[in-house]
């Protein structure tokens, strides 16, 4: 074979392979639009146009988070999975700094449509004089979950009592698990040293014995805690002590979410604090409020999805109906209620109630006094959420 027959055939064959791969590319490429609604939204109207900026930014509900590692950042993950629907709704999550922070944020940062925060954090700005009727400047969407109150250290520490004068951090100060851990020490008497250490730290600390104890305010099961394998640490209880039953509610601690902190079958008593997502109070007819609209039918409507696994187990305590004391509820929120029902069945209250009663006795320290039950109720509200009647 001469030298220009096997040039020849190369060429052939580069040319054959070359419209093959043209070929093949052409066959398989795929246009965005046809399976992303997100990307259709963006490139439709072309690249930096004002009609596609317009209608990202009218159809966008930025919502405040929490720290990562947190509860409220994978309910903000959840939300954005669940609820982003092309250029009809989107979800933007922002990894925020507590629920201090989250209460300035809804106030004051531009953008932000709505946050989570603690039912204890207004109040607590409130007593503390940093603000006035600070209530009546947010509405909130619904009461979320309960999050309950993690006490880390030495088995040596056997109640909240032993950590008087000790060194015990409470997260960074701008977040809830200050407020709420202040809070509870006031009310029980009880004096720490308190250190204000972002909580992923604070638990390095914890297992190199520079702290004496860290308290994580979170819903379980907390992942940074469930991460803990330090045979020398366990979960302190907390008594539902008089002086706490006001504002908080009874709570356990289960070894199915912390085997490495809790003796297997065991629980640990301890208290919780409402979560509340909560947006400000924007008048109606503006577009902010219309925006927030559009999301509570979204997220009410999808509530049985976001109930179901991979989303956070605590979404199954949510019940959208229940009622919030010294808030106001955004008006489309109430009339979506008004319109779908409620979610407890009345005939079930009153047993349920009892149940409450019988199983929570020993933690209320004593016969429950007549001026007692209403306060007691409001508990119980939230507590049979997550507890079936027992027939």
């Amino acid at each position: 074979m001469t030298h220009k027959l096997m040039r020849l055939i190369i060429v052939v064959a580069m040319m054959v392979t070359g419209f093959v791969g043209i070929g093949w590319a052409a066959e398989t490429e795929v246009d965005p639009s046809s399976v992303s609604e997100g990307l259709k939204a963006i490139f439709r109207y072309g690249n930096g146009s004002r009609d596609t900026s317009n209608r990202l930014n009218a159809n966008t509900v930025a919502l405040m988070s929490g720290t990562i590692g947190g509860t409220y950042v994978q309910i903000g993950a959840d939300l954005e999975s669940v609820l982003d629907d092309g250029e009809n709704l989107r979800v933007l999550s922002i990894v925020g700094r507590g629920s201090v922070q989250s209460v300035a944020d809804i106030l004051y940062l531009k953008g932000v449509d709505l946050g989570i925060v603690r039912s204890d954090t207004l109040d607590y700005l409130e007593k503390k004089g940093f603000a006035k009727n600070i209530k009546g400047q947010f509405t909130y969407i619904t009461k979320l979950y309960n999050e309950e109150v993690h006490v880390v250290a030495p088995k040596s520490v056997h109640s909240l009592a032993d950590l008087e004068g000790k060194k015990v951090s409470i997260d960074l100060p701008n977040g809830g698990t200050f407020v709420t851990a202040i809070a509870v020490f006031e009310r029980l008497g009880i004096h720490p040293n308190f250190a204000y250490i972002e909580q992923r730290i604070a638990y390095d600390k914890l297992a190199k014995g520079e702290l004496d104890a860290v308290i994580a305010v979170q819903g379980q099961p907390s992942k940074a805690t469930t991460q803990i394998k330090d045979p020398n640490l366990h979960l302190v209880p907390i008594d539902y002590a008089k002086s706490l039953q006001s504002d908080y509610l009874p709570a356990q601690l289960t070894s199915d979410n912390y085997p490495n902190l809790i003796p297997k079958g065991e629980l640990v008593d301890t208290i919780a604090v409402p979560a509340v997502l909560a947006a400000f109070n924007w008048a109606p007819n503006t577009e902010r409020y219309r925006r927030l609209a559009r999301f509570v039918d979204a997220f009410f409507g999808k509530i049985g999805e976001l109930q179901q696994p991979p989303f956070h187990p605590k979404w199954r305590e949510v019940s959208l109906d229940a009622s919030l004391p010294g808030w106001v509820r955004f008006r489309p929120a109430q009339e979506w209620l008004d319109r779908n029902g409620n979610t407890t069945a009345a005939s079930d209250i009153h047993e349920k109630f009892e149940q409450f009663l019988t199983q929570n006795q020993a933690r209320l320290l004593g016969p429950i006094r007549s001026e007692d039950r209403e306060a007691l109720f409001h508990q119980f509200l939230e507590w049979q959420k997550t507890h079936p009647v027992v027939r």
